[in-house]
């Protein structure tokens, strides 16, 4: 029987993967700073464990006994300033986590990467994949350069690590809305506009059985991409919009328009937009990789969207 530890497990992915490794049998650790928190998972008869991922000896004590680490918290610095300070304290993070695996001998490290990890293809005339990296310093997001180094990191840690590289994630269980305010924001008829773009996306219930997935069947040293569904935002938006009855977004923002704002929110208190300063590095995405070697499944968006705005009721977020 394998026992995991599951570093975010208060978190979105996090918790679906305690959410699945339960189901499956396994004895679930959780680590968490905050003693009363419980995330998504409150149900669940897990081991909650305090510690601080900068606290090596509380991670060294929480990972005792464990056969595997699930890696799925990291803070989201989406900011164009102070970027080297964002990344040097990721990697620091990282290093701390990694020589705690190391001490406590853990068989199997699985790190939850970003599919921002994985950049532009250099075939024109394939998608992109894992052969195509993230050139740093590319995009000016702190969250692309800390996601990227903490990569690196694991990869070449010498310790038994696979990285995958989840699209955008949606589904239940958002309790930080760290991806799906959007989705709350046009089933409540707030999105009036659609910005000219293609993304790739996921169910967060398929990322987290490509989790214990990869624990069997991942390569030491790989990294798989996690994506389904490659399509245009507008879609996406038309079927939040319809499973929730309102009207769909109508007005489109193209590019021009998209980098005037931009522009505008360089001057914004903390200098920060988000996604939208990031959004030219979208781009459709090949799975293949996974679903030949970690057996991925997905299952439809409309499914997704579906129990994600469930779930959000029955919580009050809707």
């Amino acid at each position: 029987m394998t026992t995991c530890l599951v570093l975010g497990a208060t978190g979105f992915i996090g918790g679906q993967i305690a959410r699945s490794a339960a189901a499956r049998g396994w004895p679930v650790r959780a680590l968490r700073r905050d003693p009363e928190a419980v995330g998504a998972i409150g149900d669940l008869a897990i081991d909650w464990i305090g510690g601080d991922l900068n606290d090596r000896a509380s991670l060294i004590a929480a990972m005792r006994g464990c056969d595997v680490v699930f890696h799925s918290a990291a803070a989201y610095p989406h900011s164009a300033r102070n970027i080297d300070r964002y990344v040097a304290a990721a990697v620091d993070q990282m290093r701390n986590l990694l020589e705690a695996a190391r001490e406590s001998k853990i068989e199997r490290l699985i790190y939850t990467s970003s599919f921002t990890t994985i950049g532009p293809s250099n075939d024109p005339k394939r998608l992109a994949d894992e052969r195509d990296g993230y050139q740093p310093g590319s995009s000016g997001d702190a969250y692309y350069e800390a996601k990227w180094a903490m990569e690196v990191e694991v990869l070449r840690s010498g310790l038994p690590a696979v990285a995958l590289c989840p699209s955008a994630v949606f589904g239940p269980g958002d309790v930080h809305l760290s991806v799906s305010e959007i989705l709350i924001n046009i089933a409540k008829g707030r999105m009036p506009v659609y910005f000219d773009t293609v993304f790739p996306a996921i169910d967060v219930r398929d990322v987290a059985e490509a989790h214990l997935a990869a624990v069997e069947r991942g390569r030491v040293g790989e990294r798989y991409l996690l994506s389904n569904h490659n399509m245009p935002l507008r879609d996406g938006f038309t079927l939040v919009a319809r499973a929730a009855n309102v009207r769909p977004p109508g007005i489109k923002i193209g590019p021009r328009l998209l980098n005037a704002i931009i522009a505008v929110g360089k001057y914004l208190p903390g200098g920060q937009i988000g996604h939208l300063r990031t959004m030219r590095f979208w781009q459709p995405v090949n799975n293949a990789k996974a679903v030949k070697e970690l057996g991925l499944t997905t299952r439809p968006m409309e499914e997704t969207v579906r129990d994600a705005l469930a779930w959000f009721k029955a919580n009050g977020y809707l």
